[in-house]
């Protein structure tokens, strides 16, 4: 097969396509000699907050002096964001001997996803990291990083999203997500919904998995300072940094703690020292990420109605400012409406804009949402304009924040010249 540029072969391969069955990559994975079954693998699914606790438990393994993986997605500005290696992004040269590597075993045709997960097997594989942190792309069940065999499996929580291809009830839901739950296994969740928890319950039942929940099991409380004291299965630690903006990273570094705790039960050592310092570390893109401090300029990642209403609520509780100017775009297979419904009541000035991929909402269905609900709108035709027209309007004690989509979050993490380049940084984000 003909050498080709890596980025044009990916294009190729339809980012938007989807399949949901583990025929294909399994098949791939036999050829390439299941490069997945070599290291030891945690797996982390859930409608929010998986790429957060991703992000941390692979920041701690990692000052523990673990070599560590990190395969999470989507990506923002560089698809090769989302294979990482002890926070080193996968180089423009072993992505490319790499996705050449897997391409000469394909014998079948696979979805995007499908082939960029088996090049993050492989890479690891070849940089022989001890443990790889996974993020499920979508759903659990039968999403393609399903195939490895984790010692721990992670759910985060569980909200309706995706309902075309996930089901339009939590329960519903909640088994596609357990899926990711093995034979003898141990899961850990923060989800809270009785029905949603007794699906998951009933799967670690039946797969003789043990079940570990955010709250009963494992219990934090945010300290006045703003640290985290954390009572976890066989630790309790204080004075804990919390390195993301918002309360619920809490949650979210509370689940990455119990997996660090877990893990020592398979030979993964990680110190008090360690942990802390691992967490402090952590970085994650468009995360409440802070873009400019004059005006305050925020960026999220929020792009369901369950994502949306935790922004809202880091908004009022943890900044302070005079205006808040909303900068929305959306996928039109996201609840939009609900989005909107949801931040407009908090916005003195909403800004819609395009984005640049084909399944965007229409500015023309935003603004129309928008203006029946009785909220004014301002249209821009890109997210350049969008920036432009929002620091045209807001003062010094006004805070910008753009959300709605992790496109949007890529369009504007282009614009700003800090973060334009994948290879200036060596963390994510």
């Amino acid at each position: 097969m003909k050498n080709t540029d890596p980025y044009t072969y990916l294009a190729s391969l339809n980012i938007d396509s989807m399949r949901f069955g583990l025929e294909a990559i399994t098949a791939l994975l036999m050829r390439l000699e299941n490069p997945q079954n070599s290291y030891k693998t945690i797996l982390i699914a859930g409608t929010n907050g998986k790429g957060s606790t991703a992000a941390m438990l692979a920041s701690i393994l990692h000052s523990a002096g673990y070599k560590v993986g990190l395969y999470t997605s989507p990506h923002l500005i560089d698809v090769r964001e989302r294979i990482v290696v002890s926070d080193r992004k996968i180089t423009k040269k072993e992505f490319s001997h790499t996705v050449e590597d897997v391409k000469r075993k394909l014998e079948n045709q696979v979805t995007y996803f499908e082939f960029l997960t088996a090049v993050a097997f492989l890479y690891f594989q070849s940089q022989q990291v001890d443990i790889a942190v996974l993020e499920v792309g979508l759903g659990g069940r039968l999403d393609a990083t399903n195939v490895c065999k984790p010692i721990v499996s992670v759910i985060t929580n569980i909200a309706v999203d995706h309902t075309a291809y996930l089901g339009n009830s939590l329960t519903t839901i909640a088994r596609e997500k357990a899926g990711i739950i093995k034979q003898n296994g141990v899961c850990i969740t923060a989800a809270k919904q009785k029905n949603v928890l007794e699906v998951v319950k009933k799967v670690c039942l039946d797969r003789r998995s043990k079940l570990y929940c955010l709250g009963r099991d494992i219990r934090i409380k945010r300290q006045k300072d703003g640290f985290l004291t954390y009572h976890g299965l066989q630790r309790n630690l204080k004075n804990l940094p919390i390195p993301l903006q918002g309360r619920h990273q809490c949650s979210n570094a509370a689940l990455a703690l119990a997996a660090v705790e877990l893990c020592g039960n398979n030979g993964f050592q990680v110190d008090d020292e360690a942990i802390g310092q691992g967490l402090a570390n952590t970085q994650w893109a468009a995360r409440l990420e802070i873009l400019q401090n004059d005006p305050l300029f925020l960026l999220d990642g929020a792009h369901n109605p369950a994502g949306m209403r935790v922004l809202c609520q880091a908004l009022k509780r943890d900044f302070s400012y005079r205006r808040l100017i909303f900068i929305f775009g959306a996928l039109a297979d996201k609840d939009y409406r609900k989005m909107l419904r949801i931040i407009a009541p908090l916005s003195s000035k909403i800004i819609v804009t395009q984005l640049k991929t084909g399944r965007a909402v229409p500015v023309v269905d935003m603004t129309y949402e928008l203006t029946k609900m009785g909220y004014p709108v301002i249209v821009t035709e890109n997210t350049g304009k969008a920036i432009e027209r929002a620091l045209a309007i807001a003062n010094r004690k006004d805070l910008i924040c753009a959300a709605g989509s992790l496109y949007l979050a890529g369009e504007v993490k282009q614009i700003f010249p800090q973060t334009i380049s994948c290879d200036k940084r060596s963390k994510i984000g």
